[in-house]
């Protein structure tokens, strides 16, 4: 019997649209175009194929529709902590449309992310490349922005600079003259608004800053930042994300300095704010936002065929916790 099973056919697409009464197009339409079909006639259809066993082959579907119910999701760090809940966000969205998401990690490597597109193109309906690192090209497939800024494509953009801004006011209240930014990759959009930011309110408060610069954004590029920062004798700083908050707070407690009593330091991103010691005072963004609406960007486009030229602005704003406080004699 369980040989007679195993060699048992496939329910098929014609089963399928015999027992729900409908044409085979009608089924095809169901899977792939329901918008076109009663909201009735794709519960029936649905619930027959579920009944009978039908499984559809997207493959085929792909083939003769040119729709593949996937998009891809491309992050330059799979490991930082900033992107686990903006990958998650995306996911959600994705499924409520029965679209899967494939992820791929660029490592912060332009070559990698034009790879990696290229390789996905043929199997995805649309891109959503999470600050990416390579020189727009004309889309293979309908594409989506995250922090960057490019007219005429649709993007989600974290206003990054305003809540800088508050952590550069929020430290000269404090009565830091001198202050020190540890930079992210040099062609991140965020860097660059981050690092702007802090240069317009420094000059604002009359106060000198330090760029530590760094080619990406890791614990170990904060953590060896510690010596630059200390020998021009700020007294705080402001790091690209919190992974280099923490590991710059690792760095200067090597040394013998506490923080905030010596040293004061906020990240960007609040995604380790509440699990580092002390309590990382940092820049809080919307980045499971950020996934969620650049999907339902992509999703219309898919739906409509249209690109319209959307810039999706998100704000940001410093949460203050145990890490930033009075000034302390610079060293």
């Amino acid at each position: 019997m369980d040989d007679l099973t195993s060699r048992r056919e496939a329910p098929t697409i014609s089963q399928v649209a015999e027992a729900a009464g409908v044409s085979r197009a009608t089924v095809s339409r169901a899977f792939t175009r329901p918008d076109m079909l009663r909201a009735d006639t794709v519960r029936r259809v649905v619930a027959i194929a579920e009944k009978i066993g039908y499984v559809p082959n997207h493959t085929a579907r792909a083939l003769s529709t040119g729709r593949y119910g996937n998009v891809a999701l491309i992050v330059p760090d799979v490991a930082n902590p900033f992107f686990p809940p903006l990958i998650r966000a995306a996911q959600v969205e994705a499924e409520k449309l029965d679209f899967c998401v494939f992820l791929g990690n660029s490592d912060e490597n332009p070559a990698q992310e034009e790879k990696l597109v290229s390789r996905f193109s043929t199997q995805v309906e649309g891109f959503i490349l999470a600050s990416s690192r390579i020189r727009f090209q004309a889309a293979r497939r309908p594409l989506v922005l995250i922090n960057r800024d490019i007219k005429g494509i649709p993007r989600v953009l974290m206003d990054s600079g305003a809540g800088v801004a508050e952590a550069v006011d929020h430290l000269a209240s404090l009565g830091h003259k001198r202050i020190a930014y540890i930079s992210g990759p040099k062609s991140s959009w965020s860097n660059a608004q981050r690092r702007a930011a802090m240069r317009r309110r420094a000059k604002v408060h009359n106060l000198q800053v330090l760029t530590v610069p760094a080619q990406m954004a890791s614990f170990q590029t904060g953590y060896f930042a510690a010596p630059a920062i200390l020998g021009y004798g700020a007294t705080a700083a402001v790091a690209f994300d919190d992974l280099m908050a923490q590991g710059t707070l690792a760095g200067l407690a090597a040394r013998g300095v506490e923080v905030p009593t010596d040293f004061s330091i906020v990240g960007c991103d609040d995604v380790l704010g509440a699990v580092t010691y002390p309590p990382l005072s940092s820049v809080s963004n919307a980045c499971a936002e950020a996934g969620r609406v650049a999907v339902s960007l992509l999703m219309e486009m898919l739906k409509t065929r249209v690109v319209s030229d959307v810039r999706c602005v998100l704000g940001t704003s410093l949460v203050i916790r145990k890490t930033t406080a009075r000034a302390a004699n610079p060293r």
